[in-house]
């Protein structure tokens, strides 16, 4: 659907250029931008392969598994049908770290990974579990300690001060991410919902089963509902 509308967009105005004489300033911007469009990526490539590389070195000298640990209290909190010492847990740990840095291409492929293995303990459902749901809320709110995107980009385009975003920013992700966990915690005790999951037309044994946070009991599924 998006193509179609940048298409339709695009094609709207290079008619209406064409109609008001501007063609020339179309020609020019199209040309501006191609030569900003390779700046761009050649500045992010360098913020990204520097990030990445020492997400890369803190994962080889055991940081990244020393703040999962860390973080095991905040995950026990927000994923409690997780087992504990679960592969999980490391996958969330590192998205939730490298969210916090503002990268999120080297977050997506932990996000993924993370996502992958909780839908193992979801029975391959077609219903995101609970901690999916929450996990995929902690993305969308994302708190950023450095946004790493925005001061490229700030950069590239000449800021006098590329960092000065570091406070607003830290203050606005603070609270959308507490927005987000009062959010996710609010839907996570509701009871089961099965009048959406029968709305869904799923068969009795695609409802998603509950988790335990022992392995021995993860063979064992129970009826769930859509949020669970």
């Amino acid at each position: 659907m998006l193509n179609y509308l940048w298409g339709f967009m695009i094609v709207i105005g290079i008619v209406y250029a064409a109609f008001t004489g501007n063609l020339p300033a179309v020609t020019n911007a199209a040309l501006d931008s191609s030569k900003e469009a390779v700046a761009l990526c050649i500045t992010m490539l360098g913020v990204m392969s520097l990030w990445v590389g020492l997400m890369r070195i803190a994962e080889n000298c055991g940081i990244i598994s020393g703040a999962a640990r860390t973080l095991n209290p905040f995950l026990r909190f927000m994923f409690p049908a997780i087992p504990k010492g679960h592969k999980a847990n490391e996958y969330i740990s590192t998205n939730i770290i490298a969210n916090v840095f503002g990268l999120g291409w080297a977050a997506t492929p932990a996000g993924l990974k993370a996502m992958e293995e909780m839908g193992q303990l979801n029975g391959h459902s077609q219903i995101a579990s609970k901690d999916m749901c929450t996990f995929l809320i902690l993305n969308v709110s994302s708190f950023q300690l450095i946004p790493v995107n925005m001061i490229a980009y700030r950069s590239q385009y000449g800021s006098a001060n590329p960092a000065s975003i570091l406070g607003p920013a830290m203050i606005a992700t603070f609270f959308s991410t507490l927005a987000g966990v009062v959010f996710a915690k609010f839907m996570y005790a509701l009871p089961q919902n099965r009048k959406h999951a029968r709305n869904l037309k799923l068969p009795p044994q695609e409802i998603p089963s509950t988790y335990s946070r022992s392995q021995a009991d993860l063979s064992k599924k129970k009826k769930g509902g859509i949020f669970h």
